[in-house]
């Protein structure tokens, strides 16, 4: 097997996908740390050409940023 940079990059955005949505319950921090793996994530798959891939991160960055502000929002009421 041969790990070139965007294979590499890819496995990366993936693992730290998998740390930061495991860590989402300790922190409001790492729900928007998973959206923005997940944006890294998305750029692999278009980057490696599948676009399918590319387009469901991108929806779930979308999802993981709307679940940051919210519980953002909900930590600063009293």
């Amino acid at each position: 097997m041969h790990l070139d940079g965007l294979t590499l990059y890819g496995l990366v955005a993936v693992v730290l996908m998998l740390l930061f949505y495991a860590l989402e319950e300790r922190a409001t921090i790492f729900v928007l740390l998973f959206a923005i793996s997940c944006v890294l994530a998305s750029i692999y798959g278009f980057l490696q050409g599948a676009w399918p891939f590319g387009m469901v991160e991108a929806v779930w960055s979308i999802v993981a940023l709307r679940r940051w502000w919210l519980r953002r929002l909900a930590e600063k009421k009293p």
